[in-house]
């Protein structure tokens, strides 16, 4: 698991390149914030969070088999992964930041992703 990368992930480039170009601009991984999120939209009191659904045990999702072996490692691992993303989420709406998790998943209709990344942005 050492090889897993926490930062600059697939997923997380394809969601850094769309907001980009729909001309938003952002911080990446602010230490100071619980749970140092993918990208935080400061003036605005945003962040996103780049989910991958296996790692985050994304609920009903195709993607988020649990594998054959050591279930019950892994099983925990998840529990604890989605308990750590809860928390950290209370704590920074508790701070007057408005969350939006994006999970791997939703990259698959990029024009739906830039709609609900457009209405976060804009209306929340």
């Amino acid at each position: 698991m050492s090889r897993v990368k926490s930062k600059d992930t697939t997923p997380e480039l394809a969601v850094r390149r769309l907001v980009f170009g729909m001309g938003y601009r952002y911080r990446l991984h602010d230490k100071r914030l619980p749970g140092r999120p993918d990208l935080v939209f400061a003036g605005r009191r945003k962040i996103v969070f780049v989910n991958g659904c296996f790692w985050h045990g994304h609920k009903g999702c195709r993607y988020a088999h649990l594998p054959k072996t050591r279930v019950d490692f892994w099983r925990t691992k998840i529990k604890n992964n989605r308990a750590r993303d809860r928390r950290n989420i209370a704590q920074l709406e508790a701070s007057g930041w408005t969350v939006l998790t994006v999970w791997q998943c939703d990259l698959k209709i990029i024009e739906a992703l830039a709609n609900k990344l457009y209405d976060f942005l804009e209306f929340d």
